[in-house]
């Protein structure tokens, strides 16, 4: 059964504006029983094209804790297609820290929601092998035991968060246990066709699940829909022209790597005898023509980046003018692509 592929940012919203869906995947991720979820407002996501590479949903979510307690808590959800993001995922964390929103309470009882932060990649993290890994905080002593009474301290939790990392191209098929089965779908050895727009899935492993069952429907719905498809292409339009060009560039890093060595090695073999200085300066004199053209070059790789990432932005501005011209609502455009509304109609006034 061919489902769409939800490691693309308009399927997984589509996915997981479903509440449902969100609590079956999050109470997986979280191993805790979730028994609210909701869409928080975010109004910190990017706004410009580079809003294509990583995308956040923010959630309010009640769990009931091993003790049969209510508790609530943020889910800080990012996922992304590329790797060199970790700058940007750490300045959304301090926009989400200094929210206002994200506190209880007034004056010197004001403390922070408890927040965990999910992290899908569509890349391998370099020295973790494990497709799903946790990292928690805890509050120990100076001999490295755990402080009783920390658990749970408003102090502790305002100022520190738990984390959740997925990295998808490890999953590799294997279902060992809930969280394996959920995360399945997100399996890239099961994508289908040359753009991997969709995933062909065994529906009988599933069986007679019943909260796999409405993820599953859900995304078969998506195959089927036009503007889940268009934004699709959209994404593939943008990824295709962005690794083309970090190919370039990495090539070129390759080549100025290689004249920075045989610039060494030649500022090396200026210690010579007297009778080869000569010859030692006419090399130095070489290599430094060799540097002159390694910055050029990096200056043209820096230059290519900079008519890709236009390029990309040209690409998503005509989409949202053929998705007007078809009809579709400002507002749904804006929701769909993560911009503001108004930067939609500018656009649809505005030539290409």
């Amino acid at each position: 059964m061919l489902i769409a592929n939800p490691i693309y940012d308009i399927v997984f919203k589509y996915l997981m504006e479903d509440e449902r869906i969100a609590r079956t995947i999050l109470s997986a991720l979280l191993k805790k029983d979730v028994i609210e979820v909701h869409m928080r407002r975010n109004e910190y996501s990017d706004r410009s094209r580079e809003s294509l590479s990583i995308y956040r949903i923010d959630f309010g979510a009640t769990i009931r804790t091993e003790e049969g307690k209510r508790q609530t808590l943020l889910i800080e959800v990012q996922k992304t297609w590329v790797d060199s993001e970790l700058l940007r995922f750490r300045q959304y964390l301090g926009t989400q820290y200094g929210n206002k929103e994200n506190m209880e309470g007034t004056g010197r009882e004001a403390h922070a929601l408890p927040m965990v932060a999910v992290y899908l990649l569509g890349h391998p993290v370099k020295g973790i092998d494990e497709p799903v890994v946790y990292v928690s905080h805890q509050v120990r002593d100076y001999n490295d035991k755990v402080v009783a009474g920390s658990i749970d301290n408003p102090f502790v939790e305002s100022l520190t968060h738990d984390s959740i990392i997925v990295q998808i191209p490890r999953l590799h098929g294997r279902i060992n246990n809930r969280l394996d089965k959920v995360l399945s779908i997100f399996d890239q050895t099961n994508a289908t066709g040359k753009d991997a727009q969709t995933i062909d899935i065994d529906p009988a492993i599933y069986g007679d699940d019943a909260d796999m069952t409405p993820i599953l429907r859900k995304l078969l719905e998506a195959v089927s829909d036009a503007d889940v498809r268009q934004a699709m292409d959209v994404e593939d339009e943008f990824f295709s022209v962005l690794k083309n060009k970090e190919e370039e560039i990495m090539t070129k890093d390759k080549q100025i790597a290689e004249k920075v060595v045989a610039l060494k090695k030649v500022t090396a073999q200026l210690g010579i005898a007297e009778e080869q200085r000569a010859q030692a300066e006419e090399q130095r004199a070489q290599a430094e023509e060799q540097r002159a053209q390694a910055e050029e070059q990096r200056a043209q790789a820096e230059e290519q980046r900079a008519q890709a990432e236009e390029f990309a932005e040209h690409i998503a501005r005509k989409s949202i003018k053929a998705l007007l011209n078809k009809g579709m609502s400002p507002e749904d455009i804006a929701d769909m692509m993560g911009i503001d509304i108004e930067e939609v109609r500018q656009i649809g006034y505005a030539p290409i």
